[in-house]
C-alpha cells in the first residue's frame, strides 16, 4: 500500500508542477500578445479571456496538489528550534500532539472542502468574466488533495501509535515512514 500512497502523492506533485508550467506559458503568452498588439496592433489579439483568472485556478490546483507530496518528501517548513531541545521523551509526546492536532485539523478542512464542493455543484456557480467556469469542477481537486494530505497525516499518526507503544522514542523519525 506504501508504494501504492507514493504513486498517488508523486502523481499530484507531478500534477502541481505541470500547472506551474502552464501559469508560465499562459503569463508569457499573454505577455507576447501584450508586445504584438502594441507593435502592429490588429494582427493578433491582445489578451486572452480571463487569464488572470485561469492563472489565479491554476495557482490554487497547483498549492493543493502539492500538499501530500511536499509533507511525504518532508519539504515543509519543520521548525525544530524546540523539539530538539526536549528530551527523546517529552519531544515524542509533543510530536504526537502536534499530529493528533493536524490529523483533526486537516479532516475538518477535508470535510469543509467536499461541503463547498457539493454547494457550488448544487447552486451551478460559475465564475465572473468573459468565459464563465463552474465553480465545482475548479474546486474539485482541492478536497481530493486534502484527502491525501489527510491520509498522509493518519499513515503517520498510526506509524506514530505504533513505535510509541513500543517504547522506542529513538525511533520516532517517522518522516522517512
Amino acid at each position: 500500500m506504501g508504494r501504492t500512497l507514493q504513486k498517488l502523492y508523486d502523481i499530484c506533485g507531478a500534477l502541481a508542477g505541470g500547472l506551474i508550467i502552464c501559469i508560465c506559458l499562459l503569463i508569457s503568452t499573454q505577455i507576447i500578445l501584450n508586445a504584438t498588439g502594441r507593435l502592429s496592433p490588429g494582427l493578433l489579439p491582445s489578451t486572452i479571456p480571463t487569464y488572470a483568472g485561469f492563472s489565479g485556478f491554476m495557482l490554487a490546483g497547483a498549492t493543493f496538489l502539492a500538499l501530500a507530496h511536499t509533507l511525504r518528501a518532508g519539504g515543509h517548513i519543520r521548525v525544530n528550534l524546540v523539539t530538539a531541545r526536549l528530551p527523546d521523551r517529552p519531544r515524542t509526546y509533543l510530536e504526537g500532539l502536534v499530529l493528533i492536532i493536524a490529523t483533526i485539523l486537516v479532516g475538518y478542512v477535508t470535510w469543509f472542502m467536499i461541503g463547498l464542493v457539493a454547494e457550488s455543484v448544487h447552486y451551478g456557480d460559475v465564475s465572473h468574466g468573459i468565459i464563465p467556469i463552474a465553480y465545482g469542477s475548479r474546486k474539485a481537486y482541492a478536497p481530493l488533495a486534502l484527502a491525501c494530505c489527510w491520509w498522509q497525516s493518519c499513515i503517520h499518526l498510526s506509524t506514530w501509535f505504533w513505535l510509541a507503544s513500543r517504547s522506542y522514542p529513538r525511533q520516532m523519525r517517522y518522516n522517512h515512514v
